[in-house]
């Protein structure tokens, strides 16, 4: 056991309290005291007293003489000291149980207590999923909501349609005119190759025009040498011709 602690109020300072046994001493002393059943330093532990009251009875019993009385007298002694005795034994064993009892009890809050972390756990997944989610969706909704801010600031349907309308008759016009452009331009092809092959012909025709005049110049400066050459061996005299 402990040991009561000392104090001197000597200008005041206190002392710090001494003990008379350590840690494990006192857990040695404890453990005796359970096993003996005493409780306290002093006088004879129960179970020794009860060995004494039993030897006293046997001894008195095994005595031949005429000792009823002392035997009765020792016997109920004992009896009584073993109802001393039995008395913590008792509220050992109900305490004991009710130690068990807790145990169970404690045991079947843990794995209550193990369950509920179990499930807290589950919820806590569940709610990390949900928030992913609510995530996901928060940033659809922002995403949507940016474009209906576009489509907000677009014109109304009708001056599009309007527009739209226009574009259409624009490009039509477009369209016929580029038909038109496209005929035009294929009958400009036609005409400018009969253009080129009348100048072609008209080309041939005068290159053929061209080399018959030489043909006859030649011809005529022929006839006119021959001439002058007769005229200079005794006819008048030669024209000159350039």
């Amino acid at each position: 056991m402990l040991a009561k602690g000392r104090k001197f109020a000597g200008k005041g300072e206190t002392v710090a309290a001494q003990y008379a046994f350590g840690p494990l001493e006192d857990d040695l002393i404890i453990k005796h005291r359970l096993l003996t059943r005493t409780t306290t330093t002093r006088g004879e532990p129960p179970l020794k007293k009860l060995q004494k009251k039993f030897t006293a009875f046997a001894l008195e019993v095994e005595k031949e003489a005429d000792n009823y009385g002392d035997c009765e007298r020792l016997a109920k002694a004992f009896l009584q000291e073993l109802n001393t005795f039995e008395i913590p034994l008792l509220k050992s064993k109900a305490i004991i149980d009710a130690n068990l009892r807790e145990k169970e009890n404690f045991n079947d809050l843990r794995d209550e207590i193990n369950g509920q972390i179990l499930q807290a756990q589950a919820d806590i997944e569940d709610l990390k999923r949900q928030l992913e989610e609510s995530k996901i969706e928060r940033q659809h909704k922002e995403e949507c909501e940016a474009i209906r801010r576009l489509v907000a600031m677009q014109p109304p349907r009708s001056e599009t349609q309007k527009v739209i309308t226009e574009l259409e008759k624009e490009i039509a016009m477009l369209g016929a005119e580029n038909t038109a452009s496209s005929r035009t331009l294929e009958l400009r092809k036609k005409q400018f190759a009969l253009l080129l092959h009348v100048v072609d012909e008209l080309q041939n025709t005068i290159e053929e025009e061209q080399r018959s005049l030489v043909e006859e110049l030649r011809n005529a400066v022929d006839d006119h040498n021959k001439r002058g050459v007769e005229d200079a061996s005794g006819g008048p005299e030669a024209m000159a011709v350039d």
